[in-house]
């Protein structure tokens, strides 16, 4: 048994099928889920997990060399922009619909309780060598 890091088997389990190139989708609980990628819901009340718990514990697990957010989330969620400006000072924004387009594309999408507009972000995994 795991003692540390992420232990939801599932989410365990689909990070370490992740290659350099691959994206992520962490996602609020109002964001259409597309078919094709897989998917890993945490989501089990309105605001838990959060977007904040959720890209922290991504983020201590992969190497990401880019992201990319809604535009939108300057105006309509302050608190998540600035998170992610924290983390990703070359934060590439896109229009939400680009964003929903694009998660299409995506290897694996986390579903957060995340109940605050526009808090979702698109990884993209690098490589740690």
């Amino acid at each position: 048994m795991k003692k540390a890091g992420i232990l939801n088997r599932h989410l365990a389990g689909a990070l370490a099928e992740l290659g350099h190139g691959d994206g992520v989708l962490i996602c609020d609980v109002g964001m259409p889920v597309p078919a094709g990628p897989r998917l890993v819901d945490l989501a089990f009340r309105a605001g838990v997990p959060s977007f904040a718990e959720v890209l922290d514990g991504l983020l201590a697990e992969l190497v990401v060399e880019g992201a990319t957010a809604a535009t939108e989330i300057r105006e309509a969620n302050p608190a998540a922009s600035a998170l992610l400006d924290a983390h990703f000072p070359e934060l590439e924004l896109v229009s939400h619909g680009e964003l929903k387009e694009l998660s299409a594309g995506a290897r694996l999408i986390v579903r957060t309780g995340e109940a605050r507009p526009y808090a979702n972000v698109l990884l993209r995994c690098g490589v740690f060598f």
